[in-house]
């Protein structure tokens, strides 16, 4: 009988991203045949062994599902419900699939956001070796002058890191397009607040060669094969 590591079965199993399930491993939070097992490369049998997350069982195999989601402001990225806080899930409540989003766009930030159960896929596109870009849409407080333009190429500190955008382009009087790599929390806010701009509204565009096109905001459809291949190219 085939045996996997744990993190890659949990991911297979539509519990998160393989980084995700990995963090829910070291926080004590996964059992196999009720003992809390810690080490994510431990081996496991979905067909014989009793997997459970927060005491939960998992379905030993789910069909995956890709979807196009374009997120609107107010809802953060999260699978856990706090208080009146809207998560992304409210707008799969009809979807029967245990769904997680892939990485993560900020509560006021809006716009490409994909939605899955396929833990692989998404650590696919969200590991750094990647190197999927993410263009960006921002309409600022001001119009941007070219002296905004030169701050902003120019980058920042984010989380300790120094960044700077693959590209940015002045689109009318106080909008701008920012391309991004790897993407720090809050990056592209970060890159504007630096160099003097106020953010009014964010809206991601692009992920690789998938684009967010026409679909309207808070609604979501399937990926097609095609599109989820272009997301791996830029």
């Amino acid at each position: 009988m085939e045996t996997n590591r744990l993190s890659k079965v949990l991911a297979a199993a539509g519990i998160a991203s393989r980084r995700a399930c990995e963090e829910l491993i070291f926080q004590g939070l996964v059992k196999v045949n009720g003992e809390v097992i810690k080490v994510p490369q431990t081996k496991v049998n979905p067909e014989i062994d009793t997997i459970t997350v927060r005491d939960e069982v998992i379905n030993r195999k789910e069909d995956k599902v890709y979807y196009l989601l374009n997120k609107p402001p107010g809802y953060i990225c999260s699978a856990r419900k706090s208080g009146q806080t809207k998560i992304i899930l409210d707008l799969f409540q009809d979807e029967d699939h245990r769904l997680f989003t892939v990485g993560r766009l900020d509560k006021d930030t809006q716009g490409l956001l994909i939605v899955t159960n396929d833990g692989h896929f998404a650590n696919q596109i969200i590991h750094p070796s990647a190197n999927i870009q993410k263009e960006y849409l921002a309409k600022t407080d001001q119009e941007i002058s070219h002296e905004h333009l030169i701050a902003i190429a120019n980058g920042t500190l984010v989380e300790g890191v120094f960044v700077k955008p693959i590209r940015v382009q002045k689109v009318r009087k106080g909008t701008i397009k920012i391309i991004i790599g790897e993407g720090k929390k809050r990056e592209v806010r970060m890159l504007l607040s630096a160099a003097g701009l106020k953010v009014q509204e964010l809206t991601r565009i692009r992920l690789g060669g998938l684009h967010l096109g026409r679909l309207p905001i808070g609604n979501w459809r399937p990926l097609t094969e095609t599109e989820k291949k272009s997301i791996f190219s830029n």
